[in-house]
């Protein structure tokens, strides 16, 4: 039977810290199966928006939405069946130091063991997740022995490493601190994943090339409002002023600083 719903939703959802309003009444509906792109400036609620999809922050008014129910009210231990369904890549990677490649891999797995899968078919499972994202023989390393690269790589096979595999991964600044090259390779990861996964993905960036290269739809954050909603082509021709100076790398009016002696 074809499901009709997307698989996140937000619905009217605001968001504030003290006085700054943050997001401010988002409506996003995310396609399965797609890639969809945040854009925008650092500060902008792009993460912020990533961690109401998973319940790491509940909006001040709206409504949250996966895979058709309302999640925004669970409690958590209600949340937990939802979260197994969504992988979050984070910005910094959130590598344990005293484990090594394949614990790391392993963790979530093992934390979240539900019987069906014993201890030596997780550490296969998590072999064959390093052997996908090019890092067989890595295993026994340590993260402090690891390029930014590698690292982004062994955060990118802890995502997939789950039985069955995530509906959702959230990727919050994934080519961050990388290099062009090592960008490129971690853009084509996540493309890599979307195809043998059938993975819906969330990715937030500042990075424009990295949007195109991964994007199927691309939306711009500003203002806490989203300024910009189109296939990558589009957003980089858009003539939304706040877009194009965006997509230029143009600072906006007031980012001049001054030096006096």
């Amino acid at each position: 039977m074809e499901i009709d719903h997307p698989v996140v939703e937000l619905r009217r959802v605001s968001k504030s810290f003290g006085r700054q309003r943050v997001l401010d009444d988002i409506d996003l509906r995310v396609e399965r199966g797609k890639n969809t792109v945040i854009i925008g400036r650092s500060g902008t609620g792009k993460s912020v928006l990533l961690k109401h999809i998973v319940g790491l922050l509940r909006p001040d008014r709206g409504e949250v939405h996966f895979e058709g129910q309302r999640v925004d009210r669970l409690t958590e231990r209600a949340w937990v069946p939802v979260r197994r369904q969504i992988s979050f890549v984070f910005q910094l990677n959130a590598l344990f130091d005293s484990m090594t490649v394949l614990e790391n891999v392993a963790f979530p797995m093992t934390e979240n063991r539900t019987g069906r899968i014993d201890h030596k078919q997780i550490r296969d499972l998590a072999a064959r997740c390093l052997e996908r994202v090019g890092l067989t023989g890595f295993e026994k390393k340590r993260p402090a022995e690891l390029s930014g690269g590698e690292r982004k790589r062994v955060a990118l096979a802890r995502a997939i490493a789950m039985d069955p595999p995530p509906k959702v991964i959230l990727y919050d600044e994934p080519t961050a601190g990388l290099d062009p090259q090592r960008s490129n390779g971690i853009n084509k990861l996540i493309r890599q994943m979307q195809r043998d996964f059938q993975v819906t993905g969330v990715v937030v960036t500042h990075d424009m090339r990295s949007a195109a290269e991964v994007g199927d739809r691309v939306l711009m954050l500003w203002g806490g409002h989203f300024v910009a909603d189109g296939t990558p082509q589009e957003v980089m021709e858009s003539e939304e002023p706040h877009v194009r100076r965006f997509v230029q790398g143009i600072g906006e009016p007031g980012d001049v600083v001054t030096f006096t002696r």
